[in-house]
């Protein structure tokens, strides 16, 4: 193995009151206020949940769209630990911060949309367990690796207060949470789609396969290096930094590697079970059908050559459009694809949507707080402080 001399990281420091932060700030504390109402007046009063439709856009898109956003920490952990990628080892950081976050939040987020969420403890209490359940495995695993990520991220706390003797005490244990950290989101990310198999024919059969877990998994997976991708440019942008072209160029390569074997297992299936014939009818499931998967195609144009893979803007562009993919994939199969029967529909109130947002506001803000305060970007002493993020 060659050796990879890194920079050490180091806070990029600036202001933290600033537009964005504001703009989070107002997002967060509208959160808050349509949440107390929630816990004050029940689901019924803030959302347009029905019995048709009991899980809505607070599932969908702070746990299912959340946790495969918040993949990029696990992704890039197994290029440089598991498959000894040491080049990457910069990028770990910033992406097990955004995987941190989108983690832990979307743990919180499951707490907002049950009916007795008094109840929530009872995943955590061996007498409840219910090994036999996907949702219990999703619960649990989730649980286990919001816990493995914070400690896998402490060096950096440690190393920001010269707490030397707990670092070194962790850091004699990261093999076992990287290897935790890798085996955990691979386990729920595939039962996020073994959910979907158990809705039987009440899943739209564009959607509804035995491949559901490996389809989820790959996209996860993928969509972790498109987020790494997005976050790096904007990080760049936002701080005054240089992007990281000699990381992002190949990193970006190997995310149209897993995107080629999630189009191949992806449409390989839909010609295999015959489900291909559903795509061409005049249909609302069609339509969006169509949509998923030019979206999913798109960064396969965006950054097809060594040339565009080189162009900063086709970067942020690839990992935004393949984000927005992955976002139409689990929109369609949860919601869209989703069919209850007549007579019922579903379409997220404004309140549900503030806390969608209020929660991605919660994870922006966490992120400038950190990265401007502690150290987890690389050092770049001849960049100024950052003036916005």
């Amino acid at each position: 193995m060659s050796a990879h001399v890194h920079v050490a990281p180091a806070p990029v420091g600036g202001r933290l009151l600033n537009a964005v932060s504001f703009v989070c700030g107002v997002l967060i504390l509208s959160a808050f206020a349509v949440l107390a109402l929630r816990f004050w007046g029940g689901l019924g009063a803030v959302t347009n949940l029905n019995d048709g439709y009991p899980w809505g856009i607070w599932v969908v898109g702070d746990v299912v769209i959340g946790s495969a956003f918040a993949c990029g920490g696990f992704s890039v952990a197994m290029l440089v630990y598991i498959f000894n990628r040491g080049e990457y080892h910069p990028l770990v950081r910033p992406a097990l911060l955004a995987s941190l976050f989108g983690y832990s939040l979307a743990g919180a987020g499951v707490i907002f949309d049950l009916g007795r969420y008094w109840n929530f403890w009872h995943i955590l209490w061996p007498g409840y367990a219910s090994p036999n359940s996907v949702m219990f495995e999703v619960a649990a695993c989730i649980s286990l690796y919001i816990l493995v990520m914070w400690l896998e991220f402490s060096p950096t706390f440690f190393e920001k207060f010269g707490w030397s003797n707990a670092q070194r005490k962790v850091g004699r244990a990261m093999f076992f949470l990287v290897g935790l950290g890798t085996v955990l989101p691979m386990m729920h990310q595939s039962s996020l789609g073994s959910m979907l198999i158990v809705f039987g024919t009440q899943l739209h059969p564009l959607w509804q396969t035995m491949a559901l877990p490996a389809i989820y998994l790959i996209s996860a997976i993928t969509i972790g290096y498109a987020v790494v991708l997005f976050e790096s440019c904007v990080a760049a942008a936002g701080y005054r930094r240089s992007i990281e072209m000699h990381l992002l160029t190949p990193l970006s390569k190997v995310m149209l590697g897993m995107l080629g074997l999630y189009l191949a297992i992806r449409f390989g299936d839909l010609v295999v079970r015959g489900a291909i014939a559903t795509a061409f009818e005049p249909t609302l499931q069609a339509f969006m059908f169509w949509l998923e998967s030019i979206a999913f195609v798109l960064p396969l144009w965006i950054l097809g050559t060594p040339a565009k893979r080189a162009n900063p803007a086709n970067l942020f562009t690839g990992g935004a459009v393949l984000m927005i993919a992955g976002i139409l994939l689990r929109v369609n199969s949860y919601l869209v694809g989703y069919q209850t029967g007549d007579g019922w529909s579903y379409f997220p109130s404004i309140p549900e949507m503030l806390v969608t947002f209020g929660m991605f506001a919660i994870e922006v803000l966490a992120y400038i707080v950190i990265t401007r305060r502690f150290p987890v970007l690389p050092r770049e002493d001849h960049a100024p402080a950052g003036q916005a993020a």
